[in-house]
């Protein structure tokens, strides 16, 4: 089943009643803008089913969420995002034990040979390259050279095809006139790019930890002060998906110079696309289930192909 995301953007009191999260609104009176108030209210239950929920956004310094729902939510393996006063998510809580053979999982991890990360590093840019081809291709944009990288990719990409396909996939994703440079605190639509990364991370680091793997221990990305260094290596196959979402945004004249409610309801989807992945449809989410787990496999020597994604037009 697939999971909801919740985005709580409103001040909130959140709690646990059973085996339901429970929602609280402060007095009416005390919101300013009281129509735009009971609407977003309105959209919201007051109650839901903790079983239900994969991803959690909290995006008010006014939202109060007690300590026995967020254990009952980690417990549930739901990944919890806080935002800062940008409304750009922070950080994220999740789940340290919610596998069985976790700690069998970690030393597979830990004793991962080099050679091993350099091949499933190889998968994941020949993945990541193929997708973004795919994105170009569905704007009859040219995207074949890309194509052609993503077979040349050798063992550990000594010939940093990701950066060159990366080089010429921003110059081509938006219209010319954009002048598009991707860069984290750069212009826009940067700020909708970030903050659907940060909705994809955290889907992934809850995938990964759901298949008893270390967020932290990258194949690839080994900075010391990056505590998602696996979920950094395997979210890039599934970037191209947010990339689509944000040049359709873009290319539909919506004003994309701030992320309006309108642009995060769109971003907030990403966990429930339809992707296709092993032959089949499946939500996001559930086709990141399929991933984590052939790299569990892979670490324990079982696989040695990681399940990616492939981008359909």
């Amino acid at each position: 089943m697939i999971k909801r995301t919740l985005y709580f953007g409103t001040p909130a009191y959140l709690s646990k009643e059973s085996n339901q999260l429970k929602v609280n609104f402060p007095e009416k009176s005390e919101k300013k803008d009281l129509d735009k108030y009971l609407k977003r209210i309105s959209e919201i239950p007051s109650t839901i089913p903790i079983e239900d929920i994969g991803v959690i956004i909290l995006d008010n310094p006014q939202i109060t969420i007690t300590q026995s729902l967020m254990s009952e939510l980690l417990e549930n393996n739901v990944a919890i995002i806080t935002c800062n006063l940008r409304h750009m998510p922070q950080g994220m809580f999740l789940n340290l034990e919610s596998n069985i053979e976790q700690s069998e999982h970690f030393q597979d991890q830990i004793n991962a040979s080099l050679p091993l990360k350099k091949n499933l590093w190889q998968q994941t840019v020949s993945a990541k390259i193929f997708n973004q081809a795919m994105v170009l291709i569905k704007r009859n944009k040219p995207g074949d050279n890309l194509k052609k990288w993503a077979k040349e990719v050798r063992s550990g990409d000594p010939d940093n095809l990701e950066g060159r396909a990366a080089n010429y996939y921003w110059k081509n994703l938006f219209f010319e006139d954009l002048k598009f440079n991707r860069n984290r605190d750069g212009d826009p639509p940067n700020n909708l790019l970030n903050y659907g990364y940060a909705i994809l991370r955290a889907t992934v680091a809850r995938g990964l930890v759901a298949s008893g793997l270390l967020p932290t221990l990258g194949i690839h990305h080994r900075s010391k002060y990056n505590a998602f260094c696996l979920a950094d290596d395997i979210m890039e196959p599934y970037r191209p998906y947010v990339d689509d979402i944000v040049a359709t945004i873009v290319e539909n004249g919506e004003d994309f110079t701030e992320l309006h409610q309108s642009i995060k309801e769109q971003l907030l989807q990403i966990p429930a696309i339809d992707i296709h992945i092993d032959g089949e449809t499946r939500p996001l989410m559930i086709g990141l289930q399929r991933t984590t787990a052939s790299l569990a496999k892979c670490f324990a020597g079982e696989a040695k192909k990681i399940i990616y994604p492939i981008f359909k037009l």
